[in-house]
This record gives C-alpha cells, sequence and structure tokens, in this order.
C-alpha cells in the first residue's frame, strides 16, 4: 500500500518502480524457466552423443595398468557431467538476472523520479501562481499557461476562467459599494437637515417635537447601520494598497473616540501599548480598534472594566482587548462574529456589525481574530496580522 503522505512525485516514482520490478521478476522467472526446460528437452541429445563416443585405439594406461584390464571408475557418467552443468549455468543465470534486475530497477527508479518531476513542473507552476494569486491583493494576474493542450493546460484554463469572474463579481460589488455609499447617505443627509432645522429655530410645535426627536434618533442609528454596511463591504471587497501603519496608533485614536461613551457608562478602560508596525490601510485598521473597543465598552456591566493592549509576538502585531461582562458559553461566541449578532446586556445603539467588520478587515489584511470567553464573564478578542519589517 502506498504511504498516502507521500508527495505525488514520490507516489508517481514508487508506482513506477514498483511496477518494473515486478514485471521484471516475472520476466526473470519466466526466463529461467524456459532455459530449464531447454536444456532438459536436450539433455537426452547430449548423452546420447556421449554414450556413442567411444576410443579408436586402445592406448597404454597412464596408471601402469595393461591393457584390457579393468579401470577404476574416477569420473562421473555422461547424464551426471550434464545435470551437474546444468544446476551451474542455471545458478549462474539466476544470480547474473538477479544483478541485472535490482541494477535496472535502480535505473528505473531514478528514470521515474526524473520524467514525473519534469511532467509535474507545470503542475507546480499552476499551484505557485493560484497561491500566489489568491494572497494577492488583486485578481488580476492570470495564470496564462502555454505548453501542451493537456490535462494541466485545461485546469489552468479554467483556473483562470474562475478567477475572471470572480474578479468581476467582486469589482461589480465595489462598484455597489461606492454608489450606495452616496444614493444611501445623501437622502438621510437631507432628511436630518430637514429635522434640525426648524427643530433649532424653535418652528416646531410642542406636541410635534418628541415625533421629530424619535425620526432624527431614527435617522441617525440608520445611518451608523448604514456605515457599518458599507465598511463590512469595503473590508471584504477592499483591494488594498499597503501603507505603514501602527496598531498602536489605531488603538490611541480609538481610545479617544469611545472616551465619552466609556465615561457616560461607567466603564473604566485601560490600556498598554507598545509599538505593533503593520502595513495595511491605515483607515481600516482603526475601524478594527474602535470596533472592538466600541463592543467592550457596550457589552458590558456598568461601573465594569476594559482593557486594550498592543504588541508584537512570533512576527506578528497583534491588539487584544478584554472586557468584563456577562458568562458566555464558548460555544456562542463564533456566533458573535455572524452580521447582526447582538451578546447579551448589550448597552448603547449597537447594530451588531462591529465583530463581524472586524473579522472582516482582519481577513482583507491576511491576519486572524481569535475570541474566547474571559473567565468570570466578558470576552477577550484578540486581532493578529503580520508584522511589518
Amino acid at each position: 500500500m502506498i504511504p498516502s503522505r507521500l508527495p505525488l512525485r514520490g507516489r508517481l516514482t514508487l508506482v513506477t518502480t514498483s511496477l518494473f520490478a515486478v514485471l521484471g521478476c516475472g520476466l526473470l522467472l519466466l526466463n529461467w524457466l524456459s532455459s530449464r526446460d531447454l536444456m532438459e528437452a536436450n539433455r537426452g541429445l547430449v548423452v546420447s552423443e556421449s554414450d556413442l563416443t567411444v576410443p579408436a585405439q586402445a592406448s597404454p594406461s597412464p596408471t601402469g595398468f595393461p591393457p584390457g584390464s579393468s579401470v577404476p571408475a574416477a569420473t562421473a557418467t555422461p547424464a551426471e557431467s550434464f545435470a551437474n552443468f546444468q544446476d551451474a549455468v542455471l545458478s549462474d543465470l539466476l544470480l547474473r538476472s538477479l544483478l541485472l534486475l535490482a541494477v535496472f530497477t535502480a535505473l528505473a527508479a531514478l528514470l521515474a523520479w526524473w520524467a514525473s518531476r519534469r511532467s509535474l513542473h507545470r503542475l507546480s507552476q499552476v499551484t505557485a501562481a493560484a497561491r500566489r494569486i489568491s494572497t494577492g491583493s488583486t485578481l488580476d494576474e492570470r495564470l496564462a499557461l502555454t505548453g501542451p493542450n493537456d490535462e494541466v493546460r485545461e485546469l489552468a484554463d479554467t483556473f483562470d476562467a474562475m478567477v475572471g469572474r470572480l474578479d468581476r463579481s467582486f469589482t461589480a460589488q465595489r462598484r455597489f459599494t461606492a454608489h450606495a455609499s452616496h444614493e444611501l447617505r445623501t437622502p438621510l443627509t437631507v432628511q436630518r437637515t430637514a429635522l434640525e432645522i426648524p427643530l433649532a429655530q424653535g418652528r416646531v410645535p410642542a406636541d410635534l417635537r418628541p415625533s421629530i426627536e424619535r425620526a432624527l434618533h431614527a435617522n441617525a442609528r440608520t445611518e451608523r447601520l448604514i456605515a457599518a454596511l458599507l465598511t463590512l463591504a469595503r473590508g471584504e471587497n477592499e483591494e488594498l494598497t499597503p501603507q505603514p501603519a501602527d496598531l498602536a496608533d489605531a488603538a490611541a485614536e480609538a481610545l479617544a473616540d469611545v472616551a465619552d461613551e466609556a465615561r457616560a457608562s461607567g466603564t473604566r478602560v485601560s490600556a498598554d501599548l507598545r509599538p505593533a508596525p503593520v502595513a495595511g490601510d491605515p483607515s481600516l485598521l482603526r475601524q478594527i480598534a474602535l470596533n472592538l473597543l466600541t463592543n467592550a465598552v457596550r457589552h458590558n456591566h456598568p461601573d465594569g472594566t476594559a482593557t486594550v493592549t498592543t504588541g508584537t509576538t512570533n512576527g506578528r502585531a497583534f491588539i487584544e482587548v478584554t472586557n468584563t461582562g456577562p458568562v458566555l458559553d464558548p460555544h456562542e461566541v463564533p456566533a458573535l462574529f455572524e452580521p447582526f449578532q447582538r451578546g447579551p446586556e448589550c448597552r448603547g445603539e449597537g447594530s451588531g456589525l462591529g465583530l463581524a467588520v472586524a473579522r472582516a478587515i482582519t481577513l482583507t489584511h491576511q491576519g486572524q481574530v481569535t475570541a474566547h470567553p474571559r473567565p468570570g464573564g466578558g470576552l477577550t478578542v484578540r486581532v493578529e496580522v503580520p508584522r511589518r519589517d
């Protein structure tokens, strides 16, 4: 049985060499049996000719025995001599055949390795290009594989067609996001202005003021929701132009933005900000820090605490936010990263998109986000992205 851990090149070499060895052994056996049968078939003829061969004239005995006297048998019979000859020939034939089989099996293994390497070289090109495209920031690159019109070429063409469809799809999504940003925000801005002006000028009757204020409140919530959705779409489809950034700076700006909300809720926020240089979009990285801190403040107990830490470890920059709050089941944590999922005891005007947006932006920066419940209640969320050298 072929080990499944071997690479494809090794498995092809092993299969080819095994087949060559098995077929070589079969050929060796047939050759040996044929040689034996051929010699057995000619045994009677050789023995008969040996029996018919007699000396033409008596000669003096070299041992001193008189002519015509009985001589002791010192040599084997023709049949025994032929049997010894046959055994020697067959043994030598078997040994030489085994040696030649071993040599040619080794040569077959080397040739199979070379042939499989050459045959799989184009497949390695496809794999390398696919990995490069999947980890790149754009989908503009294509394999455009040249060479024989074989299965590998067909695979490369199929992959190019798939990447082309994905590129068109993402381009359409980005175009929709840009249009939606304008088409949705403009009417909301007009509505908010239309409501704020008469309210500020005191031209709204007292009995209509509560309704106008509720309309303004709903308008502001809708604006925040649309902004979060657009940020989520941007985080999932953004073509990044990497720029020098630092997660510590992003966390410091986010701390300033949530200071009023944290003060109003009584949440004590502490920070340990160490340099965490990265390459990415500074505005999106700031959004990660802002969403994590806002989530820590809103999903907290009254007079709770929150801690934000930044730094580097194992060649990666990280930002980690820990907060007190309700006790969470570990099985509930993955659902918190889904859109519109709000945890228990949420305070403030959360839309349930904070962690979903943070995860989307993190994945765009080739990073990873993890979360686990904090002992005693609350949550610890950690975002890691490749460190900038």
